[in-house]
């Protein structure tokens, strides 16, 4: 199926007949059996609470919106780091998740398998059960400690749908910028 086909259905279906607007229930999916999200979900804030170069105990919030015409719950977020001098490590026992923002935590998720793949600085957070759409949710990934060398660091965010051969959507980037105040550690 074409690209322009696959959005001509969707936006087919998302305007119904006569204009009426009639809600989506069922995630696309392809010949191949791929599943794909009918309308994706977005990277609403990506924060850090420590800027400052070799701080311990910072904390990275994803933020995510699942919205209501996704048509499938979300399964999986991976976070991959794409840019920096040096590769973040993680304690992956630390990872949360929950309903709401950073500010606003209301439920805490369940989590599945949390994995890294140092290979590709890829950190995989599974959820279990998963995601169901209309919700916004938060992760929060520890790291060991923050980079040793400022600058910018890239974390790229895609999110998977439920299904055995589910496409990633990537949702955009985490940018986080930090900063070497000159004398070595910081605390706020």
């Amino acid at each position: 199926m074409r690209v322009a086909n696959l959005f001509g259905i969707t936006l087919s279906l998302a305007i119904g007949i006569g204009g009426v607007a009639l809600p989506v229930t069922q995630a696309v999916q392809l010949r191949d059996s791929l599943v794909y999200f009918v309308q994706p979900p977005k990277l609403v804030n990506a924060t850090t609470t420590y800027k400052e170069v070799n701080v311990w105990g910072a904390t990275y919030y994803f933020t995510i919106n699942v919205p209501e015409n996704a048509g499938e719950s979300l399964q999986k977020v991976t976070i991959a780091q794409k840019e920096g001098s040096e590769n973040i490590r993680y304690n992956l026992d630390d990872t949360r998740a929950f309903v709401g923002t950073r500010e606003r935590k209301e439920t805490q998720l369940k989590l599945g398998s949390v994995t890294n793949d140092r290979d590709t600085r890829t950190v995989s957070v599974n959820f279990d059960p998963p995601v169901t759409p209309g919700q916004t949710i938060t992760i929060a990934l520890r790291p060991v400690s923050n980079p040793s060398f400022s600058g910018v660091y890239l974390l790229g965010v895609t999110a998977f749908p439920v299904g055995e051969k589910s496409h990633g959507q990537f949702l955009g980037f985490g940018r986080f910028q930090f900063y070497s105040n000159g004398r070595g550690w910081w605390f706020p």
